[in-house]
């Protein structure tokens, strides 16, 4: 019996036993990002795995008539056309409709509260000032402790409600959410109305929302405007969700006190690397302590990669089977 002809791409960059697990299970076929498909190529696919930075819209799909499933191990799918590749009769495999396994996956809500430490008790200049050979922590002083200050979380989905209970383990006694919808009661976590209402009152803000059309840019100038002074702003979600140009203004006012990113702008988007050094933001953070990066690492622990990639794999070979998870 032969096997699926798969499309896979190296800059997903599996994990040595998914990639063993993908040769098992497909007649695999390699290249190095989508920009290198060809017609011939696609018109033999069964199984196309989608990285994030390349639609899969109307034209591909139409272009791979055999196709029979998308593959996608991420939480949000702004790169895949769902609806027109289900009108097809194509399935999705995508993590996002896979709540239940990631509950499991908890290393972003980590970094979250990782990049909350490090911003607001000040650990990059603290390091920086020991290495230089000084022992004085008067510098470093933080404005409060975390169990006296309020935390404001937009969106209460998987992340945003883990993110919750790390806080009460804080100890924080003041933890406020706005969602589009009301979620199920969380101890100690109460809802707002609107986003304004969240960030006018919030000492630190983090945000959890999803990457959809409806959300690009929901963190507004306007918004940004109503932050608390000398708040904090934390994103590990998507850098599409924010206005960068008003961060930067934000942070150059004082009306922030600081910001942790782990997303930027365009990142998915092909060239990004070409452009992003010179990037306004970036330019602010060489000099400034109050704004940290990191790259796109929330999930980035190797057994979060192993089992995220292992789940998408087994998705896949459900609904080949006719059986989906």
């Amino acid at each position: 019996m032969s096997k699926p002809v798969a499309l896979y791409y190296s800059m997903m960059q599996y994990q040595p036993e998914n990639l063993a697990r993908l040769s098992e299970l497909f007649e695999l076929e390699v290249l190095p990002t989508p920009a290198e498909d060809s017609p011939q190529l696609l018109a033999r696919v069964e199984v196309l795995f989608a990285p994030l930075g390349y639609q899969v819209d109307r034209a591909k799909i139409d272009a791979t008539p055999h196709l029979k499933v998308i593959a996608s191990n991420t939480t949000g799918h702004p790169h895949i056309d769902v609806a027109y590749a289900q009108s097809r009769g194509i399935d999705v495999a995508c993590l996002k409709f896979a709540q239940g396994f990631l509950d499991t996956i908890t290393p972003t809500a980590e970094l979250t509260w990782g990049l909350i430490i490090a911003l607001t008790r000040h650990l990059g200049p603290a390091q920086r000032s020991v290495l230089e050979g000084k022992w004085d922590r008067r510098p470093f002083g933080a404005p409060a402790m975390l169990s006296s200050l309020s935390l404001g979380i937009i969106g209460l989905g998987r992340l945003g409600g883990m993110v919750a209970r790390y806080a009460k383990a804080f100890g924080m006694q003041d933890v406020r959410y706005y969602d589009i919808a009301e979620k199920p009661p969380l101890a100690g976590v109460r809802r707002v109305d609107s986003l304004a209402a969240l960030v006018d009152g919030c000492d630190i803000v983090t945000l959890h929302a999803p990457h959809e059309p409806e959300n690009e840019g929901m963190i507004s100038r306007d918004l940004l405007a109503r932050f608390k002074p000398g708040s904090w702003f934390i994103n590990t979600a998507r850098g599409e969700l924010l206005d960068w140009s008003a961060l930067l203004d934000g942070l150059q006012s004082g009306r922030l006190a600081g910001a942790a990113l782990d997303v930027f702008q365009g990142e998915f988007e092909p060239g990004f690397q070409a452009g992003f050094p010179n990037h306004p933001v970036l330019e602010y953070a060489r000099t400034h302590d109050n704004l940290l990066f990191t790259p796109h690492i929330g999930g980035s622990t190797i057994d979060a990669w192993r089992l995220t990639e292992g789940h998408t794999l087994d998705m896949v070979e459900a609904f080949l089977k006719g059986k989906p998870l």
